[in-house]
């Protein structure tokens, strides 16, 4: 039979189990209780500042999450909107405006981006989002590098596809708008 006690194992575990209190690991490492002690003195008579500053700051992060990026009540705002930050790229680019009841702008998604002439738009993805951002109601945009507003089969295919995805979840596409050199809406035209 082995003898188990003279493992180096063992042995380690023999060594420190002989390690008096005042030769611990903590014991010296005189910075690590430096910080224990600041610690704990920061929770002396400032604590109350403290707690009101931490309060502050967190009904602050609170008002900013509620607060709305404005409110776009027809389609020439949204397309003004959008313009300013689609017209100029070189590739195709699909982006969801989420709006509230209200609609008030909740967020802007740059989801897809693709090439000279097209980006593929998975369904699932724009779903995933809305029901990210808690949406009521939604505009699609995407630009056309090429200038031409015009939509084509396929943006009013995909506008369709969406808009029944998300009519499961409730959620309202009250557009499409096409950036280019003008801003084409496809509710305008009776197609969203």
């Amino acid at each position: 039979m082995t003898d188990l006690t003279n493992t180096p194992r063992s042995r380690t575990a023999q060594g420190a189990a002989r390690v008096s209190p005042s030769r611990s690991p903590e014991a010296h490492q005189p910075a690590a209780r430096g910080v224990r002690s600041e610690q704990a003195a920061g929770y002396g008579s400032s604590s109350a500042e403290q707690e009101a500053a931490i309060l502050e700051q967190a009904e602050a992060i609170l008002r900013k999450r509620f607060e709305r990026m404005g409110t776009l009540a027809s389609p020439q705002e949204s397309g003004a909107w959008l313009r300013a930050r689609l017209a100029t790229r070189d590739s195709e680019a699909f982006c969801v405006l989420h709006l509230d009841n209200r609609h008030r702008v909740i967020a802007f998604d740059e989801m897809f981006q693709g090439t000279i002439d097209g980006a593929s738009v998975p369904p699932r993805e724009v779903v995933r989002a809305c029901l990210k951002h808690n949406s009521a109601a939604v505009i699609f945009c995407h630009n056309h590098p090429s200038g031409i507003s015009e939509p084509s089969a396929a943006d009013v295919a995909l506008t369709q596809t969406l808009k029944q995805a998300l009519d499961l979840i409730g959620t309202r596409v009250l557009d499409h708008l096409v950036i280019g050199e003008s801003v084409t809406s496809l509710s305008q035209r009776g197609l969203c």
